[in-house]
Parts: structure tokens; C-alpha cells; sequence
């Protein structure tokens, strides 16, 4: 009798020390089928002064060197590194992003230290990269995978300012190429003009880089009104403002979906579902924007998405308490001069492909 008791007992305990095993494990096969519940997954993050501690003589590097206004040092340029792979990391969930698009990059060297000596070097990351005429040597970059995205080419669209001739910025990065599947994407990444000076006086700027932009996208549709375009990018602009509305005619109306028009994902996530991406005096706002072109949008094609496929990543860790106003605040790299040891001041996001068998 007594044997039987303690049969009894022992499948008792066995059955709690069971069960609660089977929930997590049934838990982490759900968060992984959720974060693998896409076909191809693109984002963009603005890294916040990604610089390296070497001078560059022919840029305005200097506050980000060793004896600099921010005494910038390796340890400092290494948890930098480390942070930025961190990020990426947790983007991907548990397969990495497909597509990688950065901005405030300084060179190939930034790039190669994230992809080949960070925790990113198991992903075998590979780099489209050039110096862009910035002044202060800040670029955008392009990172992907080269089991799931193949480069066809690559153009980097130089910005030439017909009413100042001495203005130098970034240059619009388009890359076309195909996934795996062969389905043809035409990606550009962006970094407009800051709003130095004051948001009007600086939107001239910003509207002819959406023109640049516009010119080119429309090249695209006159010879494929299909085309799948993916424009991406710290835009230094909301999505209501006028270059994205009136200038590259990014639309903020989802009713009436044509082929050979642009819409602004982000202006959803903004002004439907208040998800925005940066902090500035209190305020939140979309500066980093997800656009794409109509064909994306219509889901009788074999590759789409959808208003719900794209996303600003809020992750706790990226967060911290605004003690200047209220609410949370991104955790960045610097407070003024002073290090503070987070992120950067932008919220990165990413957009989800999905694909009919």
C-alpha cells in the first residue's frame, strides 16, 4: 500500500515539475512561429553618430575623437558597436533581417567592425557603403543577407543643391536585386538634410531630395508600373509635412490602392495607432519613415504586405525614463556632452514581406 502511495505522490510532483515546462516550451514555439511569420523582413535604423576614433582630415569629425568635445575613446566606440548589433539582433527575433538599412554611419571601417566583430558576424552580413559628401562624413549603408537578397546593382544618387552650390548631404542609396524567391525589390535608403536653422527655413532642403527621389521612383514606374519599391529612411521630415505629401506624393490614404503610387506606412503608424519613432523636447514624432509603392499593397499579388506589416521597434531596453518631461524617452549614446552609454536617439523600424506560395 504504502509503494502505491509513493507511486502516487511521484507522479504527482512529476506532473507539476511537467507541466509549467511544457507551457514555456509551448510559449517559445509560439514567440518563434510569430517572429518567423514573415517571408522577408527590412529595416532601418538611424545608429546616432556611428563613429569610429580616427580623424578623417577631410570631414568635421573632431567632437568624435579621443581629446573631442564627447572624448570619444575605443571602449566607448566598441560598446557602440555592440549596442547597434544588439538592436539588429532583436529586430531579426529569431531569423535576422533580410535588409539592414543604417544612416550617421561615418565609413566602411563602422561597418565592418559591426558585421565581423560584433555578435552580428554569425549572420555573414555583407556591405553596400560609399563616402558621401557630408560634411561631417556621416552615410547611409546597406547590410543583407546574401542567402535571401541578391544585388543586381547598386546607385548612389549624389544631392546637388541648384540654389547653394557649397551644401553637401547624403547621398540616396538605391539598390535593386531579387529574394530568394526572385521577386524583384528597388530599396533606397535615405538621410535628409536636418532641420538646423529651424524647420521652415530648412524644408527647402528637404523637398529637393524628395524631388531627387520622386524623379528617380518615377523612372521606375514608366518602365515596370509593378515595380516593388521600398523607400526607407531618417527622412528629418514628418509624413505630413510637404515633401512627403505634395513633393514625393507619399500618401497617407490607404481607400484606393494604384500601382504607381507611393504610400507612407509610417503616416498610419503615426496618425492611426500613435507609434511613432523619436522624441524632440517632449515631443514624439515620425522622422524615420517606411514608404512603398502601391503593388505592395495589393494582396492578389504574389508578393505584399500590409498597414499592419510595418512596425517602429520599442523594446524596452531602447527606452528610459523622460525626466524633462514625461513618459519614456529613447535611451541614446549622449546627453548633450555628457556620455550616457544607450543607443541612439532614434527608435528603429522594420516592414514584413509576405509571400503566396
Amino acid at each position: 500500500m504504502n509503494n502505491i502511495k509513493t507511486l502516487i505522490l511521484l507522479s504527482f510532483f512529476a506532473v507539476i515539475l511537467f507541466f509549467p515546462s511544457t507551457r514555456l516550451t509551448a510559449q517559445n514555439n509560439t514567440q518563434k512561429q510569430t517572429s518567423n511569420d514573415r517571408y522577408f523582413r527590412i529595416m532601418f535604423y538611424n545608429c546616432e553618430n556611428f563613429f569610429n576614433v580616427t580623424h578623417d582630415t577631410l570631414k568635421l569629425d573632431d567632437q568624435f575623437l579621443p581629446d573631442g568635445d564627447h572624448y570619444w575613446n575605443w571602449g566607448k566606440y566598441k560598446h557602440k558597436v555592440n549596442n547597434i548589433a544588439k538592436v539588429i539582433t532583436a529586430v531579426g527575433g529569431w531569423t535576422p533581417p533580410d535588409i539592414v538599412g543604417l544612416c550617421e554611419v561615418e565609413n566602411r571601417y563602422c561597418l565592418e567592425s559591426l558585421t565581423k566583430f560584433s555578435p552580428l558576424e554569425k549572420f555573414n552580413y555583407q556591405i553596400i557603403h560609399k563616402e558621401s559628401p557630408d560634411r561631417r562624413g556621416i552615410d547611409v549603408a546597406f547590410l543583407y543577407q546574401e542567402n535571401t537578397f541578391t544585388p543586381i546593382s547598386n546607385n548612389f544618387i549624389q544631392i546637388d543643391f541648384p540654389f547653394n552650390k557649397d551644401k553637401k548631404t547624403r547621398d540616396i542609396l538605391y539598390v535593386t536585386g531579387y529574394t530568394n524567391k526572385h521577386d524583384t525589390l528597388h530599396i533606397f535608403v535615405n538621410h535628409w538634410p536636418s532641420r538646423w536653422g529651424g524647420q521652415l527655413e530648412s524644408e527647402p532642403n528637404r523637398m529637393f531630395v524628395a524631388s531627387v527621389l520622386k524623379n528617380s521612383v518615377d523612372s521606375i514606374f514608366e518602365t515596370n508600373k509593378n515595380a516593388n519599391i521600398i523607400i526607407m529612411g531618417d527622412l528629418n521630415d514628418e509624413p505630413d509635412n510637404k515633401s512627403l505629401l505634395e513633393t514625393l506624393k507619399a500618401h497617407g490614404e490607404f481607400n484606393n490602392i494604384k500601382n504607381k503610387e507611393l504610400y507612407n506606412l509610417s503616416y498610419y503608424l503615426q496618425f492611426k495607432k500613435n507609434i511613432c519613432s523619436h522624441k524632440y523636447q517632449g515631443h514624439w514624432g515620425t522622422l524615420d519613415q517606411i514608404i512603398v509603392s502601391g503593388n505592395l499593397l495589393l494582396k492578389n499579388k504574389k508578393l505584399y504586405t500590409s498597414l499592419d506589416d510595418a512596425h517602429v521597434f520599442k523594446a524596452d531596453f531602447l527606452l528610459e525614463k523622460d525626466d524633462s518631461y514625461y513618459g519614456l524617452r529613447p535611451f541614446r549614446t549622449y546627453l548633450g556632452f555628457k556620455y550616457h552609454g544607450g543607443f541612439s536617439d532614434h527608435l528603429p523600424v522594420y516592414l514584413d514581406l509576405q509571400r503566396k506560395n
